[in-house]
């Protein structure tokens, strides 16, 4: 059992390499298919899938009167693996031509993947700086990476109807309810096993569509952003001291901008021990996984409906962030952090952070600091309770301390990279003319003296100052006019 377990775990660590490639009838995702090259697989996935239902008619024979847990099963599930496909191998090698052993390596890879992960989707998804990927029927694959452009590489299904029975396989094997991908349920939205976020259309659109969104770091600390230029030393001492304080933050700014990854980070700097809770779609934070001590997390995710509907017209199964809320403000919990505010759930979340101790925090889509503010004024007149614009912001005021706003810069289609900082941070000070929020810029981009830094720096002191200085804040570090950055922001245009 030790050899199987060490064979096993070797297997899953050979890396696929991939590159961009045309389509191919034998190629795994990402990886050329000209004959001859390495990593070529000399088959189609149709080969492929007849080896996987071998594989698991066998495995399902040997398993059927054991109780045998996940991590067994796919044990003994990759010893029937290179069982069958060491056979297969012989017979094809007589019949046709021999196979290298890295190309042997890979069928077999493609075979376990295909019955224990994300099939042909599994070499795209262990691809450490891929982002997104997406796909249209059976064209080929675009890859968003974070370093360099955005490239197509070859199709992974040979019809829109394989794409469709791909993401049904998913959802049966990976899925977290009774889900699929089909005329009554054109509409599909899951975690994979590995936390990536999946959503597919189907119907609604010409052809099927999925993309998924990948989230290359499930532990991130403040520390770490420094090293990676999106804040300073300042700004992190300064963001470590609103969670301490207990300050309710909005984590705002556009898609891919960084907002989970920083309140991920944020939200390592409460104190091990403490109770809260997380608010989720699907689990994007992983706090309740995350290593080292920690707070005690309590977490919740949302539950897509299974496509039938009750006499009120609701998805039969399905349960909301709003419907979630109301139990999860009965569990004796500290703080409640929401994944994201998107829809009727605004609410419930603007009463929590004012009838709560403070410090919770939430994620909100806006293309600036000022516009959460109205982003959030206009979810919660769209819950439809009669709430009116005024009642909304005053709200708001009451509920929310600060507002970080992210944002992203793509230069790597003019050949430079994807940048990401936090370039803005509100504090709310009360209502004001009109009855709107009130702000005020303690942090900001600044043009002084012929420098230019486009990332958050230094503006002013927030009211509460004396609250962060009590939780070890430094009011000497808002003094530096560009706080601790020692180098310009490296851009291919100036922003």
């Amino acid at each position: 059992m030790h050899a199987l377990r060490s064979s096993f775990e070797a297997a899953l660590q050979i890396p696929v390499p991939l590159s961009p490639a045309p389509p191919g009838p034998a190629a795994l995702p990402g990886q050329q298919s000209a004959p001859g090259l390495a990593g070529v697989l000399p088959v189609g996935f149709d080969v492929l899938a007849e080896l996987r239902n071998k594989v698991a008619d066998l495995l399902s024979n040997r398993v059927r009167d054991e109780v045998m847990g996940e991590r067994d099963r796919q044990q003994l599930g990759w010893s029937l693996v290179v069982e069958v496909v060491a056979a297969w191998a012989t017979d094809y090698s007589a019949r046709k031509r021999p196979l290298d052993a890295q190309q042997e390596t890979l069928i077999k890879r493609a075979v376990f993947d295909d019955l224990f992960r994300a099939g042909r989707l599994q070499p795209l998804l262990d691809d450490p700086n891929a982002e997104d990927i997406r796909i249209d029927g059976s064209e080929p694959v675009e890859v968003v990476y974070q370093d360099r452009p955005t490239v197509r590489l070859a199709p992974i299904v040979a019809s829109d109807a394989e794409l469709v029975e791909l993401v049904n396989q998913l959802a049966r094997s990976q899925g977290q309810g009774e889900r699929s991908l089909s005329p009554a349920s054109p509409l599909l939205r899951m975690r994979l096993a590995d936390g990536s976020r999946l959503t597919a259309n189907y119907l609604v659109t010409p052809r099927p569509q999925v993309v998924i969104r990948k989230h290359r770091l499930r532990d991130t600390r403040l520390d770490q952003l420094v090293g990676w230029g999106s804040i300073d030393t300042v700004l992190a001492e300064f963001l470590k001291a609103l969670v301490r304080a207990r300050k309710n933050v909005f984590v705002v700014g556009g898609q891919g901008a960084g907002k989970t990854s920083l309140l991920r980070a944020m939200s390592r700097e409460i104190a091990p021990g403490e109770r809260i809770g997380t608010l989720e779609s699907e689990y994007e934070l992983w706090l309740h996984e995350l290593p080292g001590p920690g707070p005690q997390v309590v977490p919740f995710e949302g539950r897509e409906g299974n496509g039938e509907k009750d006499a009120t017209g609701r998805n039969l199964g399905e349960l909301t962030l709003a419907d979630l809320f109301p139990h999860l403000q009965r569990m004796s919990l500290r703080r409640i952090l929401v994944g994201e505010v998107r829809s009727v759930e605004v609410l419930p979340m603007l009463h929590g952070m004012i009838e709560g101790e403070g410090g919770s925090m939430c994620t909100v889509h806006a293309r600036s600091a000022r516009a959460a503010i109205e982003r959030v004024a206009t979810l919660a007149l769209e819950a439809r309770i009669g709430m009116s614009v005024e009642l909304a912001y005053r709200l708001i005021t009451e509920a929310c301390q600060f507002i970080v706003f992210l944002r992203q810069v793509d230069e790597t289609e003019i050949g430079g990279q994807r940048h990401r900082f936090v370039a803005e941070i509100l504090e709310i000070t009360g209502l004001g003319e009109g009855g709107r929020p009130s702000v005020q810029r303690i942090f900001a981009p600044k043009e002084e003296g012929g420098r230019r830094e486009p990332r958050a720096v230094p503006q002013q002191m927030p009211s509460c100052i004396d609250d962060l200085v009590r939780v070890g804040f430094q009011r000497e570090w808002l003094l530096h006019p560009f706080g601790t950055w020692n180098h310009e922001l490296k851009t291919v245009t100036q922003l």
